[in-house]
């Protein structure tokens, strides 16, 4: 007896509905085996689609909205189906006529079964939902776009710091990230907070369906802007709301001014941005247990020091020098410390700790940390990416792991920030965008 009940358990393990089409209800038996056969097809689909479709062009497609959702009722369906097989099947065990120790065996085993699959069901379950929401609340709604002329994919990538000491968002760091569309080759362009005298990128008549040009930045400052790069979003949102009124719900106007003043300076096209909020980092990083940095110098963590160099307020801890795998409260203050450094060495600094947190993001470690991941990413991160470009990007994220990212800071020596000279910038964009001349075969 016993042995015929751990026989029906491990059917019931390894084929779902055949402890029921030899011992029990056929029609119950038959329905499971049926579902069984359709999800090992689907699993074998899946694989060829792996095969045929790569990795990454796979994940993009099972990624989709309806996919997730479709995803989230087929786990569930399996996973209430193998619960009622496997209560079933311990009923065919005919538990009562086990002896003692039989009886305890099969009960455990059972029981360890129904936690094992039936958590592992509402832990899938709860992913696939948490990354179909989290995508929604990041990604845009809108239409893909090709990349620009030059064949890149330009993204404006802001730092901005929205502290419980600070009067709003307000913008720390800008940088644009542009990608080759078909290599996948990075490149950074850093650009610094007091950069003065943007010429405004003009959006000509795309700004109004009607054909109008509407009110831009490159309308009110034709011959460029009269600040420094850092006031352009906080001018706009305050000042001049009404402008860019295509922004919402994606963007804003003080970002879309934003990119228009980096694609002017750059001379390139700015297709999206992305908005990393610093104060979120220290979720994000917590999220992902850690970011690993090498610290060049030692940094103080809040303080305030006087004009001559001393010290008014005493820092609330130093950040050594050395490699240290550091939290969000420290990360956060690498990032933010301005003391003892300049505006330009923060700049970098913010710099390294966002590409310290793209390198954390390995499959084991968003895995292990999903929940938390996702929650922090949706808090940290805006952007007008739609969703419909994630498997583009994801394609070119992994074509370019092994390669290099470039890097041009647009800071002193190389750039006079308050007199700068717009037309040695843009040279310097196109002469780092020229692709090399393929060798001929022999």
């Amino acid at each position: 007896m016993g042995r015929r009940a751990w026989w029906l358990l491990g059917m019931n393990l390894v084929i779902p509905g055949s402890a029921q089409v030899l011992a029990g209800s056929r029609r119950l038996g038959r329905f499971g085996l049926g579902a069984t056969v359709i999800g090992w097809v689907l699993v074998v689909v899946a694989v060829v689609m792996v095969i045929t479709m790569g990795t990454t062009g796979f994940l993009g497609f099972a990624t989709q909205p309806w996919a997730l959702v479709l995803l989230q009722i087929l786990i569930a369906f399996y996973a209430v189906l193998w619960i009622v097989l496997t209560l079933d099947t311990l009923r065919l065990t005919r538990l009562v006529r086990l002896d003692a120790a039989a009886r305890a065996g099969v009960g455990i085993a059972t029981a360890a079964m129904l936690v094992l699959v039936g958590g592992g069901g509402a832990y899938a379950f709860m992913a696939a939902g948490s990354t179909n929401a989290t995508l929604d609340s990041i990604l845009a709604g809108g239409p893909a776009v090709p990349p620009d002329a030059d064949g890149y994919y330009n993204i404006l990538l802001i730092g901005a710091d929205s502290g419980a000491d600070r009067d709003g968002l307000r913008p720390d760091s800008t940088a644009v990230l542009s990608i080759d569309a078909t290599t996948g080759q990075a490149m950074t362009f850093g650009l610094p907070r007091d950069l003065f005298g943007m010429p405004f990128a003009s959006r000509g008549t795309d700004d109004d369906p009607d054909g109008a040009v509407v009110d831009t930045m490159h309308e009110l400052y034709p011959d460029g802007y009269d600040g420094h790069l850092n006031s352009v979003y906080t001018e706009v949102e305050i000042d001049h709301p009404d402008f860019y009124p295509g922004s919402a719900p994606d963007s804003s106007p003080g970002i879309e001014a934003t990119k228009d003043a980096v694609a002017g300076a750059l001379g390139i096209t700015v297709q999206y941005y992305v908005l990393i909020d610093m104060g979120g980092f220290e979720q994000l990083i917590d999220a992902l247990g850690g970011v690993t940095i090498n610290v060049q110098e030692r940094l103080p963590a809040n303080g305030d020091w006087d004009d001559a160099g001393n010290v008014v307020v005493e820092p609330d801890f130093w950040i050594e020098p050395g490699v240290q795998t550091m939290n969000g409260h420290t990360a956060l203050w690498y990032a933010r410390s301005r003391y003892t450094t300049s505006d330009y060495d923060r700049m970098v600094r913010q710099r390294e700790v966002q590409e310290a947190i793209i390198r954390q993001f390995d499959p084991a470690t968003v895995f292990s940390r999903f929940t938390d991941v996702m929650a922090a990413g949706a808090a940290t991160v805006r952007t007008d990416i739609p969703r419909d470009m994630f498997a583009t990007f994801l394609d070119l994220a992994m074509k370019a792991r092994d390669l290099d990212l470039e890097k041009i800071e647009f800071t002193p020596p190389t750039v006079d920030p308050e007199q700068p000279d717009y037309a040695y910038i843009q040279s310097l964009v196109t002469q780092s965008r020229v692709r090399p001349t393929p060798e001929p075969e022999d």
